[in-house]
């Protein structure tokens, strides 16, 4: 059986961030990589935007090229799906039935994308964007396709209504809420990017709720709670990802929404530590909630705690999020979490396609949204970080530069 003083499961950005952090802080032993795709660790925001555009091969999304990994002698187990854990005796066990043993573990699996759960949902012609694999399903698919219908208004969705219009597609953008990125964004952001993609030609509609995908092999339509059909032979589901942690739950770790995890990013069983996407920690930019964050930026921070930890330094993930998604010719970056505020204002107007939106919780800045304004998202970060509290209307004054507040 293999052993490795140090197993990553996972081979995604925390995965790959975490072996390359153990390197830099000195860690002498042995490690791998644990991972379910054939691929070498590739960045995975470029896949709803660049790479499904076409605009960026798959080799220009690796996140360190072959060589990297062997000059660092960090071992690649790749094309393996770990189905079980032993904490006692420090092994996984992988879907084929192979053992690995490993000193410390680092969960790093991210998740798997959330299906719809009504008739229909296992059509051909319906589709995830979470793998290379999917999207490469996905552009195969693109050139026979008539009219695309887009599942979810979130970040996922909305980017890849923006390459399917720019890649001449009709498409229908169907979102269950009352407004695009209800979940992240409050209500002037919504509506600004709602206007856009109608403008761009997307036929989007919120408040609808998906009732069954007609068809017989092949997906032909998307039938709404109200009786209507959209006519369709493609569908993209961008609805949200449940975390790959059934393994870890199964062996004893406290969870539920992922895998719980303290400040070190350690989970409850012995010698095993999570970060990404899948590890659910007290965030203090949530108000000490225990959330799941969803980013590059998470991803990185929490694998980089493990890596210190792991080479005997202190360490603390307190990092404030930050978050950013194109779409059309528009950038978004967010610095923040805006959930929970009671208060929001608008710097610059919407209908220049520059300025932001400063969200409040009595009275401190607790986020930012910034559409093509990165002078505000920079300089607003301390507001976040330092949880300032400007006048409202000096803060809404573009003319005053946010780092003089």
């Amino acid at each position: 059986m293999q052993h490795f003083d140090i197993l990553i499961v996972g081979a995604g950005h925390a995965g790959a961030q975490c072996a390359i952090a153990l390197r830099q802080y000195g860690h002498a032993g042995s490690i791998a990589i644990l991972g379910d795709e054939a691929e070498l660790p590739y960045e995975r925001p470029p896949l709803s935007k660049e790479y499904l555009a076409g605009d960026k091969a798959f080799e220009r999304l690796l996140i360190r090229q072959p060589a990297f990994w062997a000059e660092r002698n960090v071992a690649m187990l790749l094309g393996r799906r770990v189905v079980s854990v032993d904490p006692a005796g420090k092994t996984v066990t992988d879907l084929g039935g192979v053992a690995v043993g490993y000193g410390s573990l680092v969960w790093a699996t991210g998740g798997s994308p959330r299906r719809l759960s009504c008739a229909g949902y296992d059509l051909a012609g319906v589709h995830a964007i979470r793998t290379r694999a999917d999207v490469d399903k996905l552009a195969a698919e693109l050139p026979e396709a008539k009219q695309v219908a887009v599942i979810g208004g979130g970040y996922i969705g909305l980017e890849a209504a923006a390459v399917l219009r720019k890649l001449g597609k009709p498409v229908v953008l169907i979102e269950a809420l009352d407004r695009v990125l209800a979940r992240v964004a409050g209500p002037v952001l919504s509506g600004f990017f709602e206007d856009e993609h109608r403008r761009q030609g997307v036929d989007l509609r919120t408040g609808a709720l998906v009732e069954a995908l007609e068809g017989d092999a092949r997906v032909s339509g998307v039938r709404l709670q109200g009786g209507e059909t959209i006519a369709t032979d493609l569908v993209v589901v961008g609805i949200g990802i449940l975390p790959e942690v059934a393994s870890l739950l199964d062996a004893g770790a406290t969870g539920g929404n992922g895998v719980a995890v303290d400040r070190q990013c350690r989970t409850s069983l012995p010698d095993v530590f999570a970060a990404g996407d899948c590890a659910l920690h007290v965030n203090r930019w949530a108000q000490d909630a225990l959330v799941r964050l969803e980013s590059v930026q998470n991803a990185n921070d929490q694998a980089s705690v493990i890596a210190k930890t792991l080479t005997g330094q202190e360490a603390r993930y307190e990092a404030a999020p930050w978050f950013w998604s194109n779409q059309y010719d528009l950038r978004l970056q967010t610095i923040g979490l805006s959930a929970g505020h009671d208060a929001s204002v608008v710097r610059g107007d919407p209908a220049t396609r520059s300025f932001s939106v400063v969200y409040l919780k009595q009275g401190r800045v607790i986020a930012l949204d910034c559409v093509n304004m990165t002078r505000d998202y920079v300089q607003g970060k301390r507001l976040v970080t330092e949880g300032l509290s400007p006048d409202p209307i000096v803060l809404a004054d573009t003319a005053v530069a946010l780092k003089e507040l």
